[in-house]
């Protein structure tokens, strides 16, 4: 099985620096834009199936990967992005950060990072992110399959976190992952293997999100 992880496109609120969680934004036209250059990166895929988020920028993000290939596309809430609470429409950036100071522990130390109320924790994201990834490596039907996952920076983060083995110490490994950056890995009777992480098919200049 081959599978490739994909974060959606951007957003007006990635642009602005908001954190995003589970409120439902559309991808803008930049993210549009990179979602193409990426179906071209992977037109070559022999894609069987995909799975997505339920939010609209994984689902749209996924559709433009796929363009006009008849491949069945389930929505899974186990990987959608992590819920926020009340922190949810809030500025993250350096400059003009709206958060209360504790929340800097999300990038510096997810293991200890107090969730608001009606939001998540890494442990949260990881648990049902990791279900998701048992359900699919056990499919048999799809054990020669190309798969692709349209997904989110923490959700993906949480999946690349389950597949690594790492602690919640270690959860964002290389980093919040570029829009539309790819991550391969292959599933087979030896195991799980990456072969290729945050690989983007742009050469568009994208900001790191933190700042």
């Amino acid at each position: 099985m081959k599978i490739y992880f994909v974060r959606h496109g951007e957003t007006d609120w990635n642009k602005a620096r908001r954190i995003q969680g589970q409120v439902d934004i559309p991808l803008n036209e930049f993210g549009r834009h990179l979602a193409e250059e990426t179906a071209k990166g992977l037109a070559e895929v022999p894609f069987d199936i995909c799975y997505t988020s339920p939010l609209d920028r994984a689902v749209e993000t996924a559709r433009i990967i796929l363009g006009d290939r008849a491949v069945p596309v389930i929505k899974d809430a186990r990987i959608k992005e992590m819920a926020f609470g009340e922190y949810e429409g809030k500025c993250c950036s350096k400059k003009g950060w709206e958060l209360p100071r504790e929340f800097q522990r999300f990038f510096d130390d997810p293991e200890h990072y107090i969730a608001p109320d009606a939001g998540e924790g890494f442990a949260d994201v990881k648990k049902r992110t990791g279900e998701f990834l048992e359900e699919l490596f056990q499919r048999q039907e799809l054990k020669d399959a190309s798969v692709l996952v349209t997904t989110h920076g923490a959700a993906l983060a949480g999946i690349l976190n389950n597949i690594k083995g790492r602690p919640l110490c270690d959860y964002w490994g290389v980093g919040v992952h570029k829009n539309c950056a790819v991550t391969e890995v292959e599933v087979s009777d030896s195991g799980v293997r990456i072969i290729a992480e945050n690989v983007v098919y742009y050469n568009d200049e994208v900001a790191p999100w933190e700042e």
